[in-house]
């Protein structure tokens, strides 16, 4: 039956609707709102309400744009004075990590798949090949989990986190793709080769990457374009230049995207902080849909076979293989704490990376494709309800979790300042109890350090001065230089931190 148009349109809408609503709820319950934009895929899919979604190209196309915009928006967000301190802890997890991962994991699936089902006839390069799509921790989950959570952890192990899950992504692809050509092969399989191109890919992703991010701030900040609304659409412009010009230079894309988001959000271009903001609602955006298409692709009837295996190979990740790799791989730095390196192990999230580099494994057509790829989702469905539900109760478990520093949020003023303006800036209302002192701005007795630049009342903004009379219900927006300053504002107008 084909489907108008517009019935189409009326269907993704309310998809769309629905999935924002699960993840309000999610994230007032603690559930990762990623987790329940699969589950709406799932409900809506063939074995639930029954939209009947299974072309796995499509689903490969729209995963594969995704991916690049979540990560691209993630270097982007990443600060390089943050991640400079951590920088090779982060690289040696987001590599060597990875191969670990995998080989420690491909041994745990051969043996599980091995007694729960030998019929099956899984071969080590075939169980190597699923612990390949597994290997990484996902971008989209931990970003999205550590930022919505507002989560503060102590020794640089928030900054850590995003840049191992948003740099370790082009490695476990690569392992995946060489294990998929090794597979595919007639005779026997060349494996200096296969090393030999994936190093080459990490490199010329990463020298593209870097290189392709210098030119798109040059051309930003050079180019005059009398429609400033268009300046984060040549950012975008750029995100799927970089990616896909990296591929036909046979360099690692993902990668590539990864780099020049860092290198373009940590440079000075015209409309920053425009291109900042439309990024973060992009990349969401790119999360629902991708997160929904892969929730749409199961039929969650072909889950129940492997349930057992599941369960035991999701396991066997999270409290072994994982932890393993990390300890491993962060030996050479035995000042970092073993409760640092729990947590970091515990925040090994498996999301949309695996399940779309498990599409990438259909689309080869390979023996057992279809079991990998319902081994990666049922892996994935455990990874988030067991490690994404627990992260904040883990971290204060450990003593890593700490207060941040807050400013009320800006509602009644609309205002935003470049990350280049180092001061804080919060709204403030004013009470009874404010003006005890006197009806003047300059009775407050506010920190020198504390400006109130603008005041809004009934509905209507105008900028004060020293002698100006303030009345309760008067709404104020202040700046000051730090957070110290602005706890001192709040304690002199009384009111709690």
């Amino acid at each position: 039956m084909e489907i108008s148009t517009e019935l189409f349109l009326l269907t993704l809408s309310i998809l769309f609707f629905i999935s924002i609503l699960a993840g309000k709820a999610g994230h007032r319950f603690g559930v990762p709102a990623l987790l329940l934009f699969l589950a709406v895929g799932m409900v809506f899919g063939i074995d639930g309400v029954g939209i009947e979604f299974d072309n796995i190209k499509t689903a490969q196309t729209i995963s594969s744009v995704a991916l690049c915009i979540i990560l691209f928006s993630g270097g982007m967000d990443t600060k390089i004075e943050e991640i400079r301190p951590i920088l090779p802890q982060g690289v040696i997890l987001a590599t060597v990590g990875v191969l670990l991962t995998a080989i420690f994991t491909g041994l745990a699936v051969w043996y599980v798949l091995g007694m729960t089902m030998e019929s099956a006839g899984v071969g080590f390069l075939t169980a190597l090949l699923l612990a390949a799509t597994m290997s990484s921790t996902d971008s989209a989950s931990v970003f999205s989990i550590l930022r919505s959570k507002g989560l503060h952890l102590k020794n640089n192990l928030k900054p850590m986190l995003e840049l191992e899950s948003g740099s370790n992504d082009p490695m476990a692809y690569v392992l995946t793709i060489t294990l998929i050509g090794l597979l595919q092969m007639d005779t026997e399989p060349n494996y200096l080769l296969a090393f030999g191109n994936l190093l080459l890919q990490l490199i010329i992703g990463g020298a593209a990457g870097y290189l392709l991010g210098k030119l798109a701030v040059y051309v930003n900040n050079n180019i005059k374009i009398d429609n400033k609304s268009l300046y984060p659409i040549l950012v975008v412009t750029f995100c799927i230049f970089i990616f896909s010009i990296t591929y036909f230079l046979k360099g690692n894309g993902y990668l590539a995207v990864y780099i020049s988001g860092l290198v373009i959000g940590n440079s000075r271009f015209v409309h920053k902080r425009s291109s900042l903001n439309f990024f973060d609602g992009i990349a969401w955006m790119s999360q629902l849909v991708m997160f929904l298409t892969l929730g749409l692709l199961i039929n969650p009837s072909e889950l129940i076979p492997i349930i057992i295996p599941g369960l035991l190979i999701s396991f066997i990740m999270i409290f072994i293989t994982r932890p393993l790799s990390v300890f491993i791989s962060l030996l050479p730095f035995p000042k970092m704490s073993v409760k640092d390196k729990i947590f970091v192990s515990w925040v090994g999230l498996r999301g949309a990376v695996p399940i779309i580099f498990a599409i990438t494994v259909l689309a080869a057509e390979l023996p057992h494709s279809r079991l990998i790829f319902n081994i990666v989702f049922f892996c994935t469905l455990v990874s988030l309800v067991v490690q994404g539900t627990s992260l904040s109760v883990v971290a204060r478990w450990l003593g890593l979790a700490e207060e941040p520093d807050k400013a009320q949020e800006l509602h009644d003023f609309d205002v935003e300042f470049s990350d280049e303006i180092k001061s804080v800036t919060s709204e403030i209302k004013i009470t009874e109890n404010a003006l005890s002192n006197g009806p003047h701005l300059m009775d407050l007795k506010l920190p020198e350090k504390t400006i109130v630049v603008m005041v809004k009342r009934d509905g209507k903004y105008f900028v004060p001065n020293g002698k100006t009379v303030l009345h309760p219900e008067d709404m104020m927006l202040v700046i000051t230089d730090d957070y110290a300053a602005l706890r001192e504002t709040y304690s002199r107008l009384g009111k709690p931190n």
